[in-house]
């Protein structure tokens, strides 16, 4: 079973699910992507998403009218993505359509920009041989598109967060997208331990240094060989 957790921003709380790998997402209409998909190579047992990525593939697989291959969505820090860009561990990106020719790309890129469900469309000289989009929220604290968390936060990011929190090996950090005093606690810690004002709050400075370490702790730890990790 994988726990999968969605942040409904209609209701500012985090929904909760315990699925099969074959299960649809949840908000996903008509079956349409598995937990399977969305996890793609992913090990991780539990994941996370936003409602609004989910509303957004429910409109452009609506749209395209057909099936899309998913070559992954989510990733944990470490696992491989857009070399430091939050989106793939926020679980709001999706890389699609790798089965398709050039032409096939084309007109799918067309079809998710003009849906006008995602904030960003990858443009195809970045990604030639596959479709980028996703539902990416802001404002940054960081170019990477981290947005700054602190107590009272909650969503995917503050999911992100306490994963990287305990693949760094702080103590005491549950994944849950809810950032209370505990996630704060363990926050001031990692920013004690590496030089940081310890203020709890994750801003650019916090952001980059955590996912840096939490990026070579994973590898090491998993092994990813560095063809996987530039996916």
């Amino acid at each position: 079973m994988i726990n999968v957790l969605v942040f409904n921003n209609a209701t500012n709380r985090m929904e909760r699910y315990s699925l099969e790998l074959h299960s649809p997402m949840p908000h996903v209409t008509g079956g349409t992507l598995t937990v399977r998909e969305f996890r793609g190579r992913s090990t991780s047992n539990i994941i996370w998403t936003d409602i609004r990525a989910m509303r957004a593939w429910n409109v452009t697989r609506a749209a395209w009218g057909r099936g899309i291959h998913v070559g992954y969505a989510f990733r944990r820090i470490g696992e491989g993505g857009h070399a430091n860009q939050s989106q793939h561990y926020a679980g709001m990106a999706f890389d699609v359509a790798q089965n398709l020719t050039n032409q096939g790309r084309s007109q799918l890129r067309a079809t998710a920009t003009n849906t006008g469900a995602w904030s960003y469309v990858e443009p195809a000289y970045l990604t030639p041989t596959w479709v980028h989009f996703d539902a990416r929220l802001g404002p940054p604290a960081c170019p990477a598109g981290y947005p700054l968390v602190r107590e009272g936060s909650r969503g995917v990011y503050v999911c992100t967060l306490q994963d990287a929190l305990t693949t760094v090996g702080i103590p005491n950090v549950a994944i849950d997208g809810v950032f209370g005093p505990m996630t704060r606690n363990a926050v001031m810690t990692y920013q004690r331990q590496n030089g940081l004002g310890a203020d709890g709050i994750v801003g650019c400075a916090t952001w980059t240094s955590l996912t840096a370490r939490a990026n070579n702790a994973l590898r090491r730890a998993a092994a990813i060989p560095p063809e996987y990790a530039r996916e």
